[in-house]
């Protein structure tokens, strides 16, 4: 399956999942190739692994090799460069998780998900300091960043002003437990919906999954440089590849 708006890539979070064994992979399929099959169905993965885990280069580049032209997957920082009282203080971290190889992913390195605590509220002088920590580029590729903020104080255009700056973006996310914060200034748009609902055969209805396609639509459609990362986590989780699917099928219209 190829996408058909290259700008928009979709997918689900991680692609090893008990569930998915009985609704998603071909029975009998091995595990170890589960990532080739979900690559072939999808057009990009949010790794989650990558934040509880170090990985060696040697696996970023199996990940590369077992993925189609065009896939793209996002990797979720380390939980130690994010959940900590003090972000500024996160330089170790930050180093040794981008540091980690994951440049060998190559052309297939998608954003970088930096996901901060429920408790942590906005701090202007802390977050700026933790987002000067954050290195534009890896072995002479570029880098793009993503905050998951969990906390509504974070809800201000104080906090877009300096996400601006830096040249970062935040998540934007159908969930009612977490803030949805619009960053019209940014080129790249990450949203996580996270509604699946397990008695949907495609987790989301189709009629409401129609404005996020068409909002993605629109908004690669706003500038050259424009592009869209949409990604189904959590909720019934055991209904995201068929979601995905679903949405794809409606870009693809």
């Amino acid at each position: 399956m190829r996408r058909m708006t290259p700008r928009i890539h979709v997918g689900v979070g991680g692609w090893t999942f008990e569930p998915w064994r009985d609704n998603f992979y071909p029975q009998g399929l091995a595990h170890a190739k589960e990532l080739q099959y979900a690559s072939r169905q999808l057009t990009a993965i949010e790794v989650n692994g990558t934040f509880y885990s170090t990985f060696k280069p040697a696996t970023f580049a199996r990940w590369r090799d077992e993925t189609p032209e065009g896939f793209v997957f996002s990797l979720k920082a380390h939980r130690f460069t994010t959940h900590r009282r003090v972000l500024a203080s996160a330089a170790e971290g930050v180093q040794r998780f981008v540091g980690s190889g994951l440049a060998e992913l190559g052309d297939k390195l998608g954003p970088l998900l930096w996901q901060l605590m429920p408790t942590t509220a906005f701090h202007a002088e802390d977050l700026d300091a933790f987002l000067r920590l954050l290195p534009r580029e890896v072995q002479g590729r570029p880098l793009r960043h993503v905050l998951d903020v969990r906390h509504p104080s974070f809800a201000t255009e104080a906090y877009l002003e300096l996400l601006a700056r830096h040249g970062c973006t935040t998540v934007y996310t159908d969930s009612e437990k977490f803030p949805s914060i619009p960053h019209a200034r940014s080129e790249l748009a990450y949203l996580r919906l996270m509604r699946s609902e397990a008695e949907v055969p495609t987790g989301y209805r189709p009629q409401a999954l129609a404005p996020w396609v068409q909002g993605a639509k629109e908004w690669v459609g706003m500038g050259e440089g424009r592009e869209a990362f949409v990604f189904f986590i959590n909720g019934a989780k055991e209904r995201a590849p068929a979601a995905a699917m679903e949405y794809l099928k409606q870009l693809r219209a």
